[in-house]
C-alpha cells in the first residue's frame, strides 16, 4: 500500500474506533433524550444496529481473533452507553459526598467498565459463534443481548439503570410491556436492530435478490405498525383484545408533598433538619386530601431523635377522622437501621410500617471490602437492614397502596411478589424517593421513565412523592397526569384511579420472577451453539472425504 493510500484510510480506520463510542452514546441519548427528557424509541435500535453492523463486519472478515475485537468494540459502545446514563453519580459522590472529583469520576467510569464487561462477552460470544443466517443471527444476539441485561439487573445486588426497553416507552413497542416487561421489549429491540444491520449489510445489487433481503424488514414494518396502533389504544383506552381495560377499584384523593430541601443541608440540625422538621409537620396537620404522603426520608431522624411528642402529634392527628398518611423516616435502634415509610390511618392499633427491602450499595449498606471508599465519603446513614420482598399494603379508603422506596422501583420482578395473590394485589404503586443526591439531572427523568414502566406493566397508577422531583402522578396506562415543577417546594393534590386484575407480565413474574427470560435466552443461545458446531461437524467431515 502507498503512502497515499495509507493517509486516505487513516480517517476510515479513526471513525471505526470512534464509532461504538458515539452509537453507545446516542443509545444513552435514545433512553432519555438530554434535549426534551424524553424516550427516543427509534435512536435506540438505530444505536444498537449501528453497534451490530460492526460486529457483522468483524464476522466477516474471517480475522484471527476478531471474537476479541468485537469484545473490545461492544465494551466501548456499553461503557459510552452505561457513562451517558449514569454520569450523574458523580454529582451524588463528589458535591454531596465529599469524594475528590477525579476519585468520583474514576469510581462512576469504573461502575461503566464493570457493568460493561456483560455486553463485552455478548459481542465477543456473537462474532465468534452466530448462525450464518440473518434471522439464526438476529436471534442469536437478542438472546445474548438479553443475558448482558438479566446479568446487570441480578449480580451484586443489580444495577440495571438505563436499560434499553426504557426507550420504547411512546413507541410502538410498549403495547407488549404488559406481556414481557421492560427486558422482553429491550429483547425484541435488540432483536429488530440485529436483523436490520444484517439486512442492510447483506442487501445484493441483484433485483430479485434485493427484494429477499428487504423483506424480513418487510415483515417487521408489519409487526412495528401493528405494535404502534395497539400502543395507540393503550393510550388512548381503546377496547381491544390488545388492550382490555382494568377494573376500576375506585378513587381516592391524595395530597403529595415536595419539600425541596437541598441535599448539602439535609441531615445539618439548623438548616435542612430544621426546615423539614417545620415544613412536612405543617403540611400533615394541615392537609385536606384523603390521603397524604411525603417523600423517602422527609423526616431525616430517627424516632429517639426528633423532638418530643413530634411523631406523636402526626399519630394524633391521624387517629379520626377520614384521612390518612404515609411519612418517610428512618428507624432503628442504634445497632439496625431500616429506610421506611409509616402509616397512619384511623383505627389502628399500631402504625403500618414498610422497610426498604433493596438497598443501596455504598449508599445503605456497604459491600465487602470497601469500606475505606466509603469513608472517603461524607454521607450519613451508611448500614441498613433490608425489609424483605412482598411486604402486606396499607389499605385505605378499598385501596391497597404498595409503596416502594428511591430505586426499587427498578426492579420490576420484586414488586411483582406483591401480584402472586390477586385477592391481595396492590390496586395503587407508591414511590417515595429523595434523589437531591444527583441534584438537577437528566436522573430526575429517567426515574420517572422508570415509574411509568412500572405503571404499564402491572396496570396500575404510580403516585410518586419525592424532595426534589419527578413528584407526579401516573396513570395505568403510563401517562403522566398531574405533577409538580422540579425543584420547587409544594403540594400536589390530585384524583387517583386505582386498578384491579393481573396483566400477562404480572402473572408470571410473581410466580416466577425472570426466570422465563433467562431460560428462553440461554434456549436459543444453546440452540445456536448446538447447530453452528453440528455444521462445523458436518463440513468437518466433508473435507475428509
Amino acid at each position: 500500500m502507498n503512502a497515499q493510500a495509507v493517509v486516505a484510510a487513516a480517517p476510515a480506520r479513526w471513525l471505526a474506533r470512534l464509532l461504538p463510542w458515539l452509537a453507545g452514546l446516542a443509545q444513552a441519548c435514545s433512553i432519555t433524550a438530554p434535549w426534551n427528557g424524553q424516550p427516543q424509541w427509534w435512536l435506540q435500535i438505530l444505536s444498537l444496529a449501528v453497534l451490530v453492523w460492526q460486529l457483522d463486519g468483524l464476522r466477516g472478515a474471517e480475522t484471527p481473533r476478531a471474537w476479541r475485537r468485537a469484545g473490545l468494540v461492544t465494551w466501548a459502545f456499553a461503557i459510552a452507553w452505561l457513562c451517558g446514563s449514569t454520569w450523574w453519580l458523580f454529582v451524588s459522590m463528589h458535591t454531596y459526598g465529599g469524594l475528590a472529583a477525579p476519585l468520583a469520576a474514576i469510581a462512576t467510569l469504573w461502575l461503566a467498565a464493570a457493568l460493561g464487561l456483560y455486553y463485552a462477552l455478548a459481542g465477543a460470544l456473537y462474532v465468534m459463534w452466530a448462525p450464518a443466517s440473518r434471522a439464526g443471527a438476529a436471534f442469536f444476539f437478542a438472546a445474548l443481548w438479553t443475558l448482558g441485561e438479566l446479568l446487570r439487573n441480578s449480580l451484586f445486588t443489580g444495577f440495571p439503570w438505563g436499560a434499553g426497553g426504557y426507550a420504547h416507552l411512546d413507541g410502538p413497542l410498549m403495547a407488549f410491556a404488559r406481556n414481557v416487561g421492560v427486558y422482553g421489549i429491550g429483547t425484541m429491540a435488540a432483536f429488530i436492530a440485529a436483523l436490520l444491520a444484517s439486512s442492510l449489510t447483506r442487501a445484493s445489487t441483484l433485483s430479485w435478490r434485493r427484494v429477499r433481503s428487504w423483506l424480513p424488514l418487510a415483515l417487521l414494518s408489519v409487526f412495528v405498525l401493528y405494535g404502534g396502533l395497539a400502543s395507540h389504544c393503550l393510550v388512548n383506552d381503546c377496547k381491544t383484545p390488545a388492550s382490555p381495560d382494568p377494573s376500576s377499584a375506585g378513587r381516592i384523593q391524595v395530597a403529595l408533598l415536595q419539600g425541596n430541601i437541598p441535599q448539602d443541608e439535609k441531615f445539618i440540625p439548623s438548616g435542612g433538619i430544621a426546615v423539614a422538621l417545620r415544613w412536612y409537620g405543617e403540611q400533615l396537620m394541615g392537609a385536606r386530601a384523603s390521603l397524604v404522603i411525603t417523600p423517602e426520608t422527609a423526616i431525616p431522624l430517627l424516632p429517639a431523635q426528633l423532638p418530643p411528642g413530634y411523631l406523636d402529634a402526626i399519630a394524633q392527628r391521624y387517629a379520626g377522622g377520614t384521612q390518612a398518611a404515609i411519612v418517610g423516616l428512618p428507624m432503628g435502634n442504634g445497632r439496625s437501621y431500616t429506610n421506611s415509610v409509616l402509616g397512619f390511618a384511623p383505627g389502628q392499633a399500631q402504625p403500618y410500617r414498610y422497610d426498604k427491602s433493596h438497598l443501596v450499595p455504598f449508599g445503605e449498606f456497604v459491600p465487602s471490602l470497601f469500606r475505606w471508599f466509603t469513608d472517603l465519603m461524607k454521607i450519613p446513614l451508611g448500614d441498613f437492614r433490608s425489609g424483605g420482598l412482598a411486604q402486606p399494603a396499607f389499605e385505605w379508603q378499598g385501596q391497597r397502596i404498595a409503596p416502594n422506596v428511591c430505586y426499587e422501583d427498578l426492579f420490576g420482578d420484586e414488586i411483582g411478589a406483591n401480584f402472586r395473590d390477586e385477592a391481595r394485589a396492590p390496586t395503587v404503586l407508591l414511590n417515595v424517593s429523595n434523589i437531591a443526591w444527583f441534584g438537577n439531572t437528566v436522573a430526575i427523568d429517567q426515574h420517572q421513565a422508570i415509574s411509568r414502566m412500572r405503571a404499564i406493566e402491572f396496570e396500575r397508577p404510580m403516585v410518586r412523592s419525592t424532595n426534589t422531583g419527578a413528584t407526579v402522578v401516573i396513570d395505568h396506562r403510563g401517562r403522566v397526569t398531574h405533577s409538580l415543577p422540579r425543584m420547587t417546594r409544594g403540594v400536589l393534590e390530585a384524583e387517583v384511579e386505582g386498578r384491579t386484575g393481573l396483566t400477562p407480565y404480572a402473572r408470571w413474574v410473581s410466580q416466577y420472577g425472570l426466570w422465563p427470560l433467562w431460560i428462553g435466552a440461554l434456549s436459543v443461545v444453546a440452540a445456536c451453539l448446538a447447530a453452528r458446531l453440528r455444521q462445523r461437524r458436518l463440513a468437518s467431515r466433508a473435507a475428509g472425504a
